[in-house]
């Protein structure tokens, strides 16, 4: 089998992985061939609950005069599932750029419903905005990011100031915001799981960004694989327009050939390739002064 082909196949196997919620040994594989050397890792306690916790990635080569941009990441799992350990991947790519990155866990389903579940990644937000100091971060310069349900997570908090605000924080202190293959439009639902997780039909319309966008948001950078079938792409499309109509400053990104799961794993170092999806973050963060 050809390296190309065994990429490809590890690419499939992973998606099964981390789009079911078991199995996780192809991520374990993968975050196996990760290094390592190029940042400190930390762990922190957000609250007081197990699943209160996150992971500070910082660069070991920095400029430790001049506080570094900070990315705190919502990993995906159809809001039942996930573990920030499976995603070092994103904390080596994130960090070889120079960020910090922050990578929390957050309670999901069935401890948490919707709106419940947004508790927990406002919260982590609010302990990176008073604390990342101490680890070198510009509180100034702080971008939410994240893939599948994290998108949502990350986009809710930009576009609903009602979160923040449970945390004392106000959106205008989000620096910038990046989904990665984001459902932000996606009524009706397709299944008895998430019509429970996001309750009665008559106030879903509340789970939705796009319902929520105004003026005056953050900058966002959307990406979208345009062959998604898990995350139709038109919910980026779509997020993008509305904000734009609003003149909020959005940039869409759009890759042909990539599904789902390529929208995360192609940050990962063994799967990067010709990819170009850490350079236009990187280039996001960087262009926000």
């Amino acid at each position: 089998m050809t390296v190309k082909k065994s990429l490809q196949r590890m690419l499939g196997v992973m998606a099964i992985a981390v789009t079911s919620g078991v199995g996780c040994s192809p991520v374990k594989t993968l975050n196996a061939l990760i290094p390592d050397s190029a940042y400190q890792l930390s762990t922190v306690a957000y609250g007081t609950l197990p699943r209160q916790q996150l992971d500070v990635y910082v660069p070991k080569q920095r400029d430790p005069a001049t506080p570094a941009p900070v990315v705190v990441f919502y990993y995906g799992g159809s809001w039942e599932s996930g573990e920030r350990a499976d995603y070092k991947f994103v904390g080596e790519a994130l960090s070889s750029q120079g960020f910090i990155v922050v990578i929390p866990d957050y309670r999901v389903y069935p401890d948490v419903l919707f709106p419940a579940f947004m508790q927990d990644p406002a919260l982590a937000a609010k302990w990176v905005s008073t604390g990342i100091q101490q680890f070198g971060g510009d509180p100034a310069r702080l971008f939410l990011a994240g893939h599948s349900a994290g998108a949502h997570i990350a986009v809710m908090l930009s576009v609903n100031p009602d979160y923040l605000a449970m945390v004392d924080m106000r959106t205008q202190q989000i620096r910038g915001t990046i989904g990665l293959a984001g459902p932000y439009d996606f009524l009706p639902l397709k299944t008895q799981r998430l019509n429970t997780i996001f309750g009665a039909a008559e106030e879903q319309w509340r789970s939705q960004p796009i319902n929520f966008v105004g003026k005056s948001h953050p900058p966002m950078l959307l990406m979208v694989g345009m062959k998604d079938g898990t995350v139709w792409p038109r919910n980026s499309i779509r997020m993008a327009a509305k904000l734009k109509e609003q003149g909020n400053a959005v940039q869409l990104v759009e890759y042909a050939d990539y599904g789902h799961i390529d929208m995360v794993a192609r940050l990962a170092k063994p799967l990067r390739g010709d990819s170009t999806l850490l350079e236009e973050i990187s280039r996001f963060v960087r262009a926000q002064p």
